[in-house]
């Protein structure tokens, strides 16, 4: 009997799936595309047809076509996107910003607040919903908006929607290879000793807290994750720090920055929310509840992308400008390094 591994990646925060096979020593010679559409449940023939296409199946690592024909022993790797989940997505009329739209892909830039897809708690309001309208007003009521990734609801910034199952399949892959280029603009408690650093840990759900992502430094449980970092401004009892990340796990930044005592600012789910550095004096306190006010949410923003075209092939870059609730942010504590005597007496 085939050994049979299926694989909900969090590499790409669950919109794919990746199934290894080891094929049985006494399987017939047999087309991969009907030995898998057998196997893998919920899944058309086209799909993993789609997938074949854009190289996401392989065979003992080298990439197939669909009409080839397996051997015993063969090792299957496929990539798929994740079976539409039972949500009707109602188009509604919600203002977004398309930075970028050709026949394949739209790149938005996501405010904070906005959830990326229906789900529980949240099925209407969400940018997948912004989305069917939008197309629906374009008479494009065929396209069907895919996630490639996702940003977490409070956090600004980039983000890549494919417009066909094909472009999504291709996408994926390079999300799942790790060949896209992502940087994040984060504000985190505390000072850094160095200028640059990188962060490696596990990353998964805390089994105390399952709204919570855990670190597991020596790789007992859990998902590898690397998060590379550079210190762009510093103000003393908070950092503005670059993140590029090596690999796309769930609340990545935010739960590896937590693991190395630099909470994101305003961060509530992973202990942000407190004034972690700075004095007792009442004007501090202040002054950090006033930045909360202007900034009611963790301090992240996904800065820019770099991915190639799922169909010219060419390599795409865009990049976004801090939102103002950042940039105002910033701004106090620019002012409050400035003119730091004033808060501290």
């Amino acid at each position: 009997m085939d050994e049979f591994t299926p694989d909900i990646s969090e590499e790409t925060e669950e919109l794919y799936e990746h199934y290894r096979i080891l094929v049985d020593p006494k399987q017939s010679l047999l087309r991969i595309d009907k030995f898998l559409y057998n196997r893998i449940e919920n899944v058309s023939r086209n799909k993993i047809q789609n997938a074949a296409k854009a190289g996401n199946i392989l065979v003992n690592e080298v990439p197939i076509k669909p009409n080839y024909k397996i051997k015993p022993g063969d090792i299957i790797s496929i990539l798929l996107p994740n079976p539409v989940r039972e949500v009707e997505i109602i188009p509604e009329n919600i203002p977004f910003k398309i930075i970028f739209e050709d026949e394949d892909i739209v790149v938005v830039n996501k405010a904070a607040g906005m959830v990326v897809h229906p789900g529980h708690g949240n099925y209407t309001g969400t940018l997948l919903n912004a989305l069917a309208w939008y197309f629906n007003e374009k008479g494009e009521t065929e396209m069907a908006p895919s996630l490639v990734h996702r940003i977490d609801k409070d956090t600004s910034g980039v983000l890549l929607i494919a417009k066909s199952e094909m472009a999504q399949t291709k996408l994926g892959k390079q999300f799942f290879d790790h060949t896209i280029d992502r940087k994040y603009l984060a504000l985190v408690w505390g000072d850094f000793k160095e200028d640059d650093g990188t962060i490696t840990g596990h990353i998964a759900r805390n089994p105390k807290d399952r709204l919570q992502m855990f670190v597991f430094p020596d790789g007992e449980q859990g998902k590898h994750a690397v998060t590379h970092y550079k210190v762009v401004e510093r103000f003393g009892y908070v950092t503005l720090v670059e993140c590029t990340l090596e690999t796309g796990r769930t609340h990545q930044i935010r739960a590896h920055m937590r693991f190395i005592g630099h909470p994101l600012f305003n961060d509530a789910r992973y202990g942000g929310d407190q004034i972690l550095k700075g004095t007792t004096y009442s004007r501090y306190k202040q002054f950090i509840q006033n930045c909360y006010k202007i900034l009611p949410r963790q301090a992240l923003h996904a800065q820019s992308l770099g991915f190639v075209h799922p169909n010219s092939k060419q390599k795409l870059f865009f990049e976004t400008p801090l939102p103002a609730d950042m940039q105002q942010t910033l701004e106090k504590w620019r002012h409050y390094i400035k003119h730091r005597e004033l808060f501290e007496e």
